[in-house]
């Protein structure tokens, strides 16, 4: 052991006699390459005790305290195997008692000999050891007064003692020198002093997150020429400890806990008060004396600065969130800036980094903006928490055989490196412990910018920002709210119009709108992977669905055309319409009138067009197409699912759980909870509403939304006083005016009460439908929801059964009530003992029916998709107008994103009702308008499109979010494909003309030559116009004696004159048996389908049970190894240890 000591003695007194000389002769020392990096480690030997080691770094800081009185002492035994390697920053091995061991030797006892004479008090000839010194520089609390640390160190207090301002400490940077190494004997003293404090002030930036964290951003490779802190040598005690105290707080986050921050604040506060110096020196450096020590000229020149550039003024932090706010001149001002300072105090905490742009760089003036970076632990670790699934291995599934005829399909597809930008992988949830089995290649590309901007935001959602009331505060929602913050986004990659340039990554905002968002590529097929690699799988799930749903109707819409090809090719063939037509039949028809006192008697043959277009929509086709279309939306709905779960597996949402924030307490339920009880799950105190006091407000949202329906069915009422009472007027001015006699073919006064009345439908609809958006908002906050599911579910609803009723309502009336209970002749029935009730066309109500779900279906598609357009693009005009009041000034990324529109929590929840009453309209009354999958189909082709220019040209980017499926939207789905089935039986049975013509065909034809002849005289009953009230006939005498009406009754001349005859019932018999028949045919092909059709296709889950094992082999083979290598390097220390033991036991013997 003496033999050892002497050893290490030599060595490091020969370490020091190499600094002594390389002093004397004024050259650089061979261990250190530069003049800057000897002045930078002299000034941190010169710092007092546990100062000096923490300036060096966390790890060195934690080290004790050497009790040797060597130079050096255990300090230099420590560093005997590493030196500095130069520029570089890093360190390399060398050899046991070298170069290193002189060097801290030399430093501690001589200093920088003749160098450091021209201060006033070299240390080349001082003979004190390092012990003493620090005895010394303990006493007084700093280096000496004399020298010229011990100046800059009392120039450095007394300015933080007239800040008194603690701030944050900024990160390690990395400054390129602009010095070269040079032999030159001596330097003059202002510039010597002036490059020394430049090193101490860049040494002095550090960070103040977890030490862990730090040092891992310094074992980063170095990008620059001179590392301005030095590489920790090894795991230290506080590095271990800090270790260990983000791994309970990741526990706590996993669990949701928001008291997480309050740990780690207990954490920083240990750690901050042994670290007090070095954060004091850092802010007693104000911008201009940093500006004015490192550079004559700025690192950064915002005029100089990419308009296009996402990251921090140092060009290699990206931005992965910004916050805006305007200062507030109000009383509520110092609230405000309060709480942004508590929250933006407790985000840097957290790990995040924060860069404030002041308001006088902004467009307008008066916008501050707040930009954060993720660093790469605060990646990892929240990437555990949130179980975010990260590449182990390239895939070696092979990719599905394509499917025969594919040539054909070329021109549709997308290049390869647009449709599938990345390879398929093996994935697995990250572990911040397990780095080295995942596929990481460059850490600051690894996560891509949609789970970078979701950490974010779920760090955002539950930093706390103080205490009022005695409630603790928290979440971004909160301030956004309040006002305090204007708007939290995450940046677009760049210009949509032109790809981004470097050093900025590759522009995927760009990618999209030149193959996702441009109207000329309406026949292409979506870029899927990479919509969800940008926009998050929430997102990316809408568009699936859309763009599959698009596809389905391509069938549908196919097979709706050839029926209508077929009513069209046949309308000139149509037994009714021909007799209707026929002057010597429809001609001699004289009909009833149809209103009371001023319409007149008709003739038949005067609805000749009206029966010929009605015989395109009803005709034999029309059954087949509603059985057609049963069995359509059962395939859609089943064939989704596989769809569904086949992009589950590609996108790694297999084992996904819901989204930790849909289940995140709403701060206004925080806010209005006066009761607590302990969660049943977490066994923790939480805030409790109790149904009692939501009780009012559930029945005060019952009242309202059925107030709402009972007021669209008032106005489908108004709207059906306004045709009865408007009938009457377009009659008697269409007859009296000669004009109207060339229109009265085509334009009949039914025709034009049906046509103004659907407008006048759908502008009442849309007025509805606005307001109806603002009070069910308002209504469902009212209702206090517990979690923002609970609040999208409860929202959900209202809207759904509102726009149920609103849109579908009239469609209804026509299809099930219009001319159904409007008596006869003499007895008809009054709508508030008013207006006689409305009666259909000889030819049926279903050409009424077309009618209106095409004003209504088609006027929405376009009012919907010209809002979507012009409304966003408007107001973004209208905002950059006003905000470009300095246009001078530089428009940055963030300003440019802050001037666009905000898509909103709200965004996807508005594009699934759109596709969902869509989706009614196709399948509801489809039976009546077999175009109808053909108009939707035409919607959504530019739909997408407008979608997808919309989010990438006119919205902010929305905050990325996960969903494995379409939600509750499915169920709703589920239940008009239902209601679907019974709708179209009813309308084929009660609507249609078809099943009284099949009666007719089967049971009361007589001629066997042409069985439909003679149809519609056996379809009209007969009136004795002398049994007309007084009140009801015609003021004008006719020489006729009866008229005829649409019904199944028996003539004036029968015993039971008037009543139904047993046509009528042969008629309604028939129509029941066929909806049963219907429903039952198609419900039970509908359950044979879903029954044969699997949820997952069987390919999916051979490659979900491949990803599986080889995900788990993976695994094992890694800890396998990694455990191999913990018991090779136990065994060597085991040796060790053992002949060392041996080593003593011989020595002991051979003293004995």
């Amino acid at each position: 052991m003496d033999e050892d000591q002497a050893a290490r003695r030599r060595s490091e007194e020969e370490g020091l006699e190499r600094g002594e000389e390389t002093a004397r002769e004024g050259q650089p020392s061979p261990a250190w390459d530069s003049r800057v990096e000897w002045d930078q480690q002299d000034l941190l030997m010169g710092l007092s005790g546990r100062e000096s080691r923490e300036a060096a770094g966390p790890e060195e800081a934690a080290e004790p305290e050497p009790e040797s009185g060597v130079p050096g002492g255990r300090r230099g035994e420590g560093r005997a195997g590493w030196e500095p390697a130069g520029p570089g920053g890093g360190e390399r091995a060398a050899p046991e008692g070298g170069v290193a061991a002189g060097l801290e030797g030399g430093r501690g006892g001589e200093g920088r000999g003749e160098q450091d004479q021209t201060d006033g008090e070299g240390r080349a000839g001082e003979s004190r050891s390092r012990s003493e010194a620090r005895q010394q520089a303990g006493s007084q609390g700093a280096p000496g007064s004399g020298t010229l640390r011990g100046g800059y160190w009392e120039g450095s207090r007394e300015r933080h003692r007239e800040r008194k301002v603690k701030r944050r400490a900024k990160g390690t940077k990395q400054v390129e020198s602009k010095y070269r190494p040079e032999k030159k004997p001596d330097l003059p003293q202002e510039r010597r002093q002036a490059e020394t404090q430049k090193n101490v002030v860049l040494k002095g930036e550090t960070s103040e997150a977890c030490p862990c964290w730090l040092s891992e951003q310094r074992r980063r490779p170095p990008t620059i020429q001179i590392s301005l802190s030095p590489k920790p040598r090894r795991q230290s005690q506080w590095s271990s400890l800090c270790h260990t105290s983000v791994s309970v707080i990741n526990e706590l986050a996993q669990m949701g806990d928001p008291d997480v921050l309050e740990m780690v604040q207990e954490e920083e506060r240990i750690s901050n008060r042994e670290a007090e110096y070095i954060f004091g020196m850092n802010e007693s450096l104000s911008s201009r004396e940093t500006s004015f020590l490192i550079s004559e000229e700025p690192a950064f020149k915002k005029d100089e600065q990419s308009k296009d550039s996402i990251f921090f003024r140092d060009g290699i932090r990206q931005i992965d969130f910004v916050l805006s706010y305007v200062d507030d001149l109000k009383k509520e001002a110092d609230p405000k800036a309060e709480r942004r300072k508590e929250f933006e105090q407790n985000l840097r905490k957290t790990g995040l980094e924060l860069e404030i742009e002041d308001k006088r760089n902004s467009e307008d003036g008066k916008t501050y903006f707040v930009k954060i970076h993720a660093p790469w632990e605060v990646l990892v670790t929240y990437a555990e928490v949130l179980g975010i699934k990260m590449p182990i291995k390239e895939s070696d599934i092979p990719l599905p055989e394509n499917i025969p005829f594919s040539c054909m399909l070329e021109p549709l597809k997308l290049p390869k490196n647009v449709k599938h930008p990345h390879p398929e992988y093996f994935t697995a949830q990250f572990t911040r412990h397990r780095q080295e089995l995942f596929l990481i290649e460059d850490k600051s590309s690894f996560f891509p910018s949609s789970s970078r901007n979701r950490i974010v935001y779920y760090i955002l959602s539950r930093c706390p920002f103080g205490v009022e009331d005695g409630k603790k505060k928290f979440g971004i929602e909160r301030l956004l709210t309040s006002n305090t913050y204007s708007s939290a986004y995450p940046l677009h990659d760049g210009q949509y119009w032109k790809p981004s340039e470097p050093p900025n990554p590759v522009n995927e905002r760009y990618t999209l709108c030149q193959n996702w968002a441009r109207f000329s590529y309406f026949y292409k097929e979506q870029p899927l992977d990479l919509i969800r690699d940008y926009y998050g799988e929430k997102i990316g799930m809408y568009f699936v669905f859309l763009g599959f749903y698009t596809e389905m109707l391509s069938f549908a819409a196919v097979v709706g055309l050839a029926c209508f090809i077929y009513g069209l090719l046949s309308m000139d063939t149509n037994s009714s319409s021909t007799e209707i037509c026929d002057p010597k039949i429809g001609g001699q028809i004289i009909m009833c009138p149809l209103c009371d006192l001023v319409c007149d008697y008709w003739r038949l043959n005067t609805t000749c067009l009206a029966s010929k277009i009605s015989h395109l929509f009803d005709n034999e086709s029309t059954v087949f197409f509603a059985i057609f279309m049963g069995i359509w939306v059962t395939l859609f709905l089943e064939f989704w699912k596989q769809r569904q779960a086949r992009m589950e597996y590609e996108w790694d949402l297999v084992d996904f759980e819901e989204e930790q924030q849909q289940l995140q307490l709403r701060p206004e339920f925080e806010a209005m909870c006066k009761h607590r009880k302990i969660n049943a799950v977490t066994k923790e105190m939480e805030p409790y509403m109790p149904l009692y006091s939501r009780l009012p407000w559930y029945f005060l949202s019952g009242a309202t939304v059925t107030l709402w329906m009972a007021l669209v069915i008032a106005c489908m009422v108004a709207v059906i006083v306004y045709r009865l009472s408007v009938f009457a007027t377009f009659a008697s001015f269409m007859e009296s005016e000669a004009s109207f006699k060339h229109v009265k073919s085509f334009l009949t006064p039914q025709i034009t009460t049906s046509l103004s009345g659907s407008c006048l439908n759908f502008i009442v609809i849309l007025i509805l439908n606005f307001f109806y958006e603002k009070i069910s908002a308002w209504i469902t906050k009212m209702e206090i929801p517990r979690t923002y599911q609970e609040y999208e579910s409860s929202l959900t609803l209202k809207m759904f059964l509102f726009q149920f009723v609103n849109f579908y309502s009239s469609c209804f009336y026509v299809a099930f009530f219009k001319g159904k209970f409007v008596g006869y002749p003499g007895k008809y029935t009054y709508l508030f003992n008013v207006w006689r009730s409305e009666e259909c066309d000889p030819g049926g109500c279903l050409i009424e029916l077309t009618t209106q779900l095409t004003i209504i279906m088609t006027g929405k598609q376009i009012f919907g998709n010209v809002k979507e357009a012009i409304y966003p693009m408007v107001l973004n005009w209208w905002r950059r107008r006003k905000a470009r009041t300095n246009s001078e000034k530089l428009y940055s990324r963030w300003e440019q994103d802050h001037d666009l529109e905000t898509f909103g929590s709200l965004g996807l929840f508005y594009e699934y009702l759109e596709t969902v009453i869509q989706f009614g309209f196709v399948t509801l009354f489809v039976a009546s308008f077999p175009l109808a999958p053909l108009l939707a189909l035409l919607n959504n082709i530019i739909e997408i499109r407008v979608d997808a220019w919309k989010l990438t040209t006119q919205y902010r980017r929305p905050v990325a979010a996960k969903a494995h499926s379409i939600g509750v939207w499915q169920d709703i789905l589920y239940g008009m494909a239902v209601l679907s089935v019974a709708t179209n039986a009813f309308i084929v049975a009660f609507t249609s003309d078809i099943i009284p013509r099949l009666v007719y065909y089967y049971a009361y034809s007589k001629d066997a030559t042409a069985p439909m002849k003679g149809y519609v005289n056996d379809s009209l009953s007969t009136f004795l116009i002398a049994d007309f009230p007084n009140h009801t006939a015609p003021w004008e005498k006719r020489d006729f004696t009866t008229c005829r009406y649409r019904d199944y009754r028996y003539p004036p001349d029968h015993d039971q004159k008037y009543f139904h005859n047993m046509q009528y019932w042969h008629v309604l018999a028939a129509k029941m048996t066929f909806i049963i028949v219907m429903e039952h045919v198609v419900f039970l092909v509908k359950f044979l389908l879903a029954w044969m059709i699997p949820d997952v296709p069987k390919d999916v889950l051979e490659r979900i049970k491949r990803e599986k094992l080889m995900t788990i082999k993976i695994l094992h083979d890694f800890e396998l190894n990694k455990l191999k290598e913990n018991l090779r390097a136990n065994s060597s220390e085991l040796a060790k240890e053992v002949l060392i033991q041996e080593n003593k036991t011989q020595l002991a013997k051979s003293t004995v």
